[in-house]
């Protein structure tokens, strides 16, 4: 007989799994198909700011969610589990690389296009930290999801 999967447990994997579809539809598939059909990257390249502005702020407020959700699964006074305290870490940390692309990184790139800085360089850090939270959103679903058959 299967045991019923707690409710947090299925929120925090739903959660997880938005952040990670979120930054996969956005960053994989959207901006660069934006950037294909416009071709012009004056005219793509605000609307792709704006996309990638909102994934941040999206990221930052599914992270928190799910540093909620995952510790209201524990018993009041009893400290997370170290599995749990790893997924953790994977979420703040893919929320540091939410804040520091767009409080850092973004101006940034404004600030190069504008001034005829290095703007491969700043556009690269960008895709890292991009990159990088997509990874870690991947990671916490995957551990989240391999609790089920727990």
């Amino acid at each position: 007989m299967a045991m019923a999967v707690p409710v947090q447990q299925r929120l925090s994997i739903l959660i997880a799994a938005v952040w990670w579809g979120g930054i996969t539809a956005l960053s994989f598939l959207a901006v660069p198909v934006l950037f294909a059909s416009l071709g012009s990257p004056a005219v793509v390249g605000p609307v792709a700011a704006k996309l990638f502005s909102l994934q941040c702020y999206a990221g930052l407020l599914l992270g928190l969610a799910l540093l909620v959700t995952l510790r209201q699964g524990h018993e009041r006074g009893s400290p997370p589990d170290a599995a749990t305290l790893t997924t953790l870490g994977f979420v703040l940390f893919a929320m540091l690389l939410a804040l520091l692309q767009e409080f850092g990184v973004a101006q940034n790139i404004v600030a190069a296009r504008a001034s005829g800085g290095n703007l491969r360089l700043w556009h690269g850090v960008g895709s890292a930290m991009v990159l990088g939270q997509w990874l870690c959103a991947g990671v916490v679903l995957w551990r989240l999801s391999g609790r089920l058959s727990r």
